[in-house]
């Protein structure tokens, strides 16, 4: 059976979800004029939605999707599951989690998809989104001070503030190769995958890519597959996930100190329940270190890479330590000595915790099985895709029927990107980013008046725990109108000034670590032709958040206009 990628590879082309509504009422009005228009129905536009409403804005969203959630809609790939424990992955509304609870630790997307029906159930969003509704221009008009936004579908909206909450990975990115679409077998790019399914069972199965969604397709695929082959550039270092089943009684119990809890993870670095601690690797003695390791390798999830020693992605000397057992622990779990120099080298081939790790159940114990190989491809890369298989650069034909494309996204900035905005002067955003990012506070742009954006470029998205970060940029957005409000301003906009002190402070915290050595998405590496550049601020969410919320009382770095 053949199948064409082509009408995969424009963003938003449906997975076949459904939710069920009808294109009526004022959301989905040819003509919208609302106080504040929002882009992306998942944690942050829903989050924005619902605080703003209460303030008494008229809000609408669009969503290119058929329902909430995000990218918990668009997942449904074998084994998608969020890498943040619960209740640290969910909102901090008292209302909303004060009657649900979850059946494990790290949910998959089924139960995902259930949490933002019930989202919508305490809440009301739906009455105010437009489903399969995808914004392709913006600008602001300084003549009426609003910003009108044209669709695909060619309705237009004008509204006071224009918020993106489209998240960090909203792009798709397809690799290049050749003959890619002749495949005569399945072909499926990790956040297109049907949602019915793919039958994988007595079929050759390829998993193109290494990062979180190649690690669950292939745990998930493996045991189904007559073969499953990974095609991997870089190995992922992944951390043991510490998958287990959660009950009503304790988490009903637990709910007296969510409250706290959901302070608290804002005072961490990430966003999480837990800390770098404040010592250093060598402060400890061999001995020391080696229990303090262990004791976070047992307790699993991300306390390996986030709540280690404080100097872990700072000094070189001290990450090889963290990679050492690492590479002790994996290694000892990978029978066949040829995969286990692929898949866990005994030289670090990237400094650790530099590249984000996923969570693994039982990723290298597959690799034991006669039918599960790894393939490496950054010594001998894909040449082609023929009709019956892969070739790589050797000429090697690996045959194969099935193939999953785990091939990541252009992060943080081609969601953005992609829509059409254009500045003040007429200059497309994806023209003034072609050489770099320039954002202020990563939440708004210069040339872009009463614009804001959230878990995006140069804010501490990709080093976060999204719903911690969400918050965070969420309420200060919501601060930021009402206080707009409140002084008279009709419009506010960043300068370049601010804008380019930004990008330098976004730069020096970078440099101060160890990630500008490490090619990754974090850098916009992944993506051909991108500049490579931090993507991220990486001081920690404490800092960012007291960063923000300096520049509100006199509204430093921007120029306003009143009435």
């Amino acid at each position: 059976m053949r199948k064409d990628i082509s009408h995969f590879q424009v963003d938003g082309t449906t997975n076949g979800a459904t939710n069920g509504h009808v294109d009526s009422g004022d959301s989905y009005s040819k003509n919208l004029n609302v106080d504040v228009l929002l882009v992306g129905a998942g944690f942050g536009g829903i989050y924005l939605l619902h605080h703003l409403r209460k303030l008494g804005y008229s809000c609408k969203i669009y969503e290119a999707g058929k329902d909430l959630g995000g990218i918990w809609h668009w997942n449904c790939y074998p084994g998608a599951r969020v890498d943040t424990s619960v209740p640290i992955y969910e909102y901090s509304i008292p209302e909303v989690w004060k009657d649900w609870t979850w059946s494990e630790r790290y949910p998959a997307f089924p139960e995902l998809r259930k949490y933002f029906e019930h989202v919508d159930k305490v809440l009301d969003v739906k009455k105010d989104v437009a489903f399969d509704t995808r914004v392709t221009g913006a600008q602001f008009d300084q003549i009426s001070n609003k910003w009108k936004v044209t669709t695909e579908d060619g309705k237009t909206a004008r509204c006071t503030y224009f918020i993106l909450a489209t998240g960090f990975a909203a792009k798709r990115h397809f690799p290049d190769w050749k003959g890619l679409d002749s495949f005569e077998g399945e072909i499926h790019h990790s956040s297109f995958w049907p949602e019915h399914g793919v039958n994988v069972k007595g079929k050759r199965v390829a998993v193109i890519g290494t990062g979180s969604t190649g690690v669950q397709i292939a745990q998930e695929c493996g045991p189904e597959a007559k073969e499953l082959t990974v095609f991997q550039r870089t190995p992922n270092l992944s951390l043991p996930m510490r998958q287990r089943k959660l009950t009503r009684e304790e988490q009903q119990i637990a709910k007296d100190h969510y409250p706290q809890l959901y302070k608290d993870r804002l005072t961490t670095f990430a966003g999480f329940s837990y800390d770098f601690v404040k010592k250093n690797t060598f402060d400890d003695s061999p001995e020391e270190r080696e229990a303090f390791f262990q004791k976070l390798w047992d307790n699993g999830g991300f306390e390996y890479w986030l709540a280690t020693y404080k100097d872990m992605l700072f000094d070189m000397k001290a990450n090889r330590e963290a990679y050492n057992f690492w590479a002790k622990k994996t290694r000892a779990r990978i029978n066949d000595p040829k995969q286990r120099d692929i898949l866990a080298p005994l030289e670090p081939p990237h400094a650790f915790g530099t590249k984000r790790p996923s969570l693994e159940q039982n990723y290298y114990d597959q690799f034991n099985k006669e039918n599960f190989n790894v393939v490496d491809i950054k010594s001998n890369p894909i040449a082609e895709v023929k009709p019956n298989g892969i070739v790589l650069e050797d000429g090697t034909l690996h045959e194969v029927d099935v193939i999953a494309l785990a091939t990541g996204f252009d992060s943080l900035t081609g969601g953005m990107k992609s829509m059409g905005l254009v500045n003040v002067n007429g200059q497309p955003l994806t023209e003034t980013w072609k050489m770099g990012t320039f954002s202020y506070l990563g939440m708004t742009c210069n040339g872009y008046p009463n614009m804001f954006f959230l878990y995006g470029a140069q804010g501490p998205t990709a080093f976060s725990n999204g719903p911690s970060c969400v918050e965070v940029q969420g309420d200060w957005i919501v601060d930021a109108i009402k206080k707009l409000k409140a002084d008279g301003i009709k419009t506010f906009n960043p300068s370049q000034d601010a804008e380019q002190e930004w990008r330098r402070k976004v730069t020096e915290l970078s440099d101060k670590t160890l990630f500008p050595g490490t090619s990754s998405w974090y850098m916009g590496a992944n993506i051909p032709g991108k500049p490579r550049e931090q993507l991220n601020y990486a001081g920690g969410i404490p800092l960012y958040d007291k960063e923000c919320r300096d520049t509100l009382p006199n509204w430093k770095g921007f120029v306003t206009v009143t009435a």
